[in-house]
């Protein structure tokens, strides 16, 4: 199984890559580090929902995604049709 991994922005503005646990709309669960020595981090979007943001250890965290993009690329809202045979 891939795991699949993100790019976040700290506080110093460092690019760091972290591995995503869940992801839906609301919120982004993230693991900081690898192996035993991992953290995670819920990242919850912004009040306009423009970037998702969290903290780690006292550290801030963001993710420059918005709601929509983030919809978007799970195909949230799409409505599929499925052919019934009568």
């Amino acid at each position: 199984m891939a795991i699949d991994k993100i790019t976040v922005q700290s506080e110093a503005g460092k690019g760091i890559e972290v591995a995503v646990i869940d992801i839906n709309p609301h919120v982004i669960t993230v693991a900081i580090g690898e192996g035993i020595h991992n953290v995670k981090c819920k990242l919850l979007p912004t009040e306009n929902g423009r970037a998702y943001v969290g903290n780690v250890m006292g550290r801030e965290i963001v993710y420059e995604k918005s709601v929509e993009e983030i919809k978007k690329m799970l195909g949230v809202g799409k409505i599929e049709r499925k052919n019934v045979k009568r």
